[in-house]
């Protein structure tokens, strides 16, 4: 079995806040999305008797929003499967990272889902690679 990251952290080209609290309210059990700064929000949500803290950080990266669950216990493993399941819940595009950083890794290889399942490696931002 896969081990579970450590947090997750995915980027929607479009962050509705009414989906968004239908969403982690049905697969995290969170409350709606509370103000939590300028462009912040907070929820909580709860995922087998783990608490999962949720932060929604909108126009975060080239007018994406950030949206980050700080916690290894949550229905995903990876930053991937968590894309992909917004993508289709949210019908929009989602990004995220390709995984881990580690030395020699390129920073900007991002992962991009699109809505019906299509999806691949950009570069974000494009740097006109």
């Amino acid at each position: 079995m896969m081990e579970p990251y450590p947090d997750i952290e995915i980027y929607l080209a479009q962050a509705s806040h009414d989906a968004l609290n239908a969403w982690l309210g049905d697969r995290l059990k969170a409350p709606p999305l509370s103000p939590a700064g300028k462009q912040r929000w907070r929820t909580q949500g709860q995922y087998n008797g783990h608490s999962v803290p949720i932060l929604l950080v909108e126009k975060a990266a080239d007018g994406y929003a950030s949206l980050w669950f700080d916690s290894p216990h949550m229905p995903w493993h990876t930053d991937q499967e968590a894309a992909q399941e917004a993508a289709e819940v949210l019908q929009s595009e989602v990004r995220c990272s390709l995984g881990g950083w580690h030395p020699g890794a390129d920073p900007d290889r991002f992962w991009q889902v699109l809505p019906g399942g299509k999806e691949g490696a950009i570069h974000w931002p494009d740097s006109g690679r």
